[in-house]
């Protein structure tokens, strides 16, 4: 009988933010799949887990993925950390649970602390719909597309950063976003966490007199979608009344339906349409 897959959360700071459940269960796996061993044995030298440890990352897991599905495959019971947080986001850990599933084997998470959720609660802004978009790409063509996507997001927005590349990341930001609100989380549940809500350009003048230092999570306003509306809206304004009835009825509408388009688009009572309509052809 297959193993099990467990991704097992561990604390991205503070070692009291670990779950019971995840401790047993790492204690009773027959092996741990770690992202860095190194690190890792501090974790589990503190809980007293004698568990043995394998390594598991980004730059084997092409190599070692299989060889941990056929151990899963004869019944080796198997626990997934990351160097902190939830296994799956933002690491190799999603192509381990593809695999895994592909394979038929039993795949279950452990709730625990993930860096992008804390610090969405503690942004002060909108937390019902986020798009989350961990580190940018390196490649500059996708990066630059990515940054393009999101001009347009209205949903809260959650970045990964660096502190080396901080202010680059700041700058690109305001370029492609305007300045919008943004809230600065570092060091999360650690000795120095702290959370700084300001604008971009606020966040730009300020890393630029002070050396960024920690790990970063930046949670950015969406764009109002007041904001987008009026835009769509204004881009109707350079054809003329005429033309934008004429585009609806070459579809097909008839009158009726084509001024009730008209209306939508320009975000102006299906009245006034009319009205005017009526002056430009006195």
């Amino acid at each position: 009988m297959p193993g099990t897959l467990y991704l097992c959360a561990t604390p991205i700071g503070n070692l009291e933010d670990i779950t019971f459940r995840v401790i047993r269960t790492l204690k009773e796996v027959d092996l741990i799949a770690a992202e860095d061993t190194r690190h890792s044995i501090k974790l589990l030298n503190h809980f007293e887990i004698k568990t043995p440890m394998t390594s598991y990352h980004e730059f084997n897991k092409k190599e070692k993925g299989p060889q941990l599905i056929e151990q899963l495959l004869q019944g080796v019971s198997i626990a997934l950390i990351t160097d902190a947080g939830t296994p799956g986001i933002s690491d190799p850990g999603e192509d381990l649970v593809k695999l895994s599933l592909d394979a038929g084997i039993e795949v279950t998470s452990l709730p625990g602390p993930a860096a992008c959720i804390t610090a969405l609660t503690l942004s002060g802004l909108p937390t019902r719909r986020f798009s989350f978009e961990a580190f940018l790409p390196s490649d500059k063509k996708e990066r630059q597309q990515v940054l393009k996507e999101l001009q347009r997001e209205t949903r809260t927005i959650i970045l990964y950063e660096a502190p080396h590349r901080l202010l680059k990341t700041l700058k690109e930001l305001y370029e492609a976003l305007g300045d919008r609100k943004i809230t600065i989380v570092k060091e999360i549940t650690k000795k120095y966490e702290n959370v700084m809500p300001v604008t971009i350009l606020e966040a730009i003048r300020y890393y630029g007199e002070e050396e960024p230092k920690g790990e970063f999570v930046l949670v950015i306003e969406g764009k109002p979608r007041e904001e987008m509306i009026k835009e769509e809206q204004e881009q109707w304004s350079s054809m003329s009344l005429e033309e934008h009835m004429n585009l609806y009825l070459e579809q097909g509408l008839n009158k009726k339906e084509a001024m009730k388009a008209v209306s939508s688009d320009r975000g102006v009572p299906k009245r006034e349409i009319y009205q005017q309509l009526l002056q430009q052809t006195e």
